[in-house]
């Protein structure tokens, strides 16, 4: 069976086996989980992606007047058919990994769930990740605390962005990236600022990467309760900075960034 999540998992954590983070969501209450649960096997075993009813529209609609389609059109204009998406969720937070998504979407999808991440509540994000896993290819990126500060977050991003690509089932024609250019790539591909704002397909992977990413920080949570890593995701709220200060560092805080730097080696007076 394919994996779908390429992990570096950090000291002290076990290894994320095939669709682990995907599989969780199925018994969350807060979304059709027969439904999900459905559409996840079908993307698992490869089995056929119809029969799943287009979801209802969502109570906030996509921002702005931008066509969500125009960038896929200039690149099918230009011949290109297989169009990924590619977004990475989890620079800032003090822990955990960055996950990053690329999504090739079927052309002529349309749902008016399928928005910038940030942009969605949960309920929302959830309901448009069935919808994007029934009818989509998925990849999943995943770099582990340890490996970003090893590397670095602007490499360990990229890295993870390289991976979600890779994860694909089909190699994509095109790469429409949120942000900056993916270096090392040998597929074309085009930047664009807000890209997760103004492209369909970078929606839809800022939405898996998102989900995928706050359902680990949620498994986390089990794992080391006093960090309450479900409520915050791993950003340097001012809960979770006082959780640093009462109970030290956890093995998956990022050790290069400065708030948790400072806890393992406070300045000198």
């Amino acid at each position: 069976m394919r994996r779908i999540v390429h992990v570096r998992m950090t000291a002290g954590t076990s290894k994320t086996s095939r669709s682990k983070p995907l599989e969780s969501l199925v018994t969350d209450e807060r979304t059709d989980p027969s439904r999900l649960a459905e559409t996840l096997n079908k993307k698992t075993s490869g089995e056929s992606r119809t029969g799943i009813k287009r979801p209802r529209a969502g109570a906030k609609k996509r921002a702005g007047i931008q066509d969500m389609f125009e960038f896929e059109q200039w690149a099918r204009a230009r011949g290109y058919r297989l169009i990924a998406g590619v977004d990475e969720v989890g620079r800032g937070p003090l822990a955990g990994p960055v996950v990053a998504a690329a999504v090739i979407l079927p052309e002529g999808i349309d749902s008016p769930d399928i928005n910038d991440s940030k942009l969605l509540d949960d309920v929302t994000r959830r309901r448009a990740l069935g919808m994007i896993a029934a009818t989509a290819d998925i990849g999943v990126g995943v770099v582990s605390a340890e490996e970003i500060d090893r590397i670095n977050i602007h490499k360990a991003s990229l890295l993870a962005m390289r991976l979600a690509l890779e994860d694909l089932v089909s190699t994509p024609e095109f790469v429409l990236v949120d942000g900056r250019a993916i270096t090392d790539l040998d597929v074309p591909q085009r930047a664009i600022v807000k890209g997760d704002r103004l492209s369909i397909s970078i929606a839809a992977a800022s939405i898996v990467a998102k989900v995928v990413r706050d359902e680990m920080m949620i498994e986390f949570d089990k794992k080391f309760p006093q960090y309450k890593f479900a409520k915050h995701k791993g950003y340097s709220t001012p809960e979770h900075l006082a959780c640093i200060r009462e109970f030290g560092i956890s093995p998956i805080h990022r050790r290069s960034f400065a708030p948790v730097r400072e806890r393992l080696c406070p300045p000198l007076l």
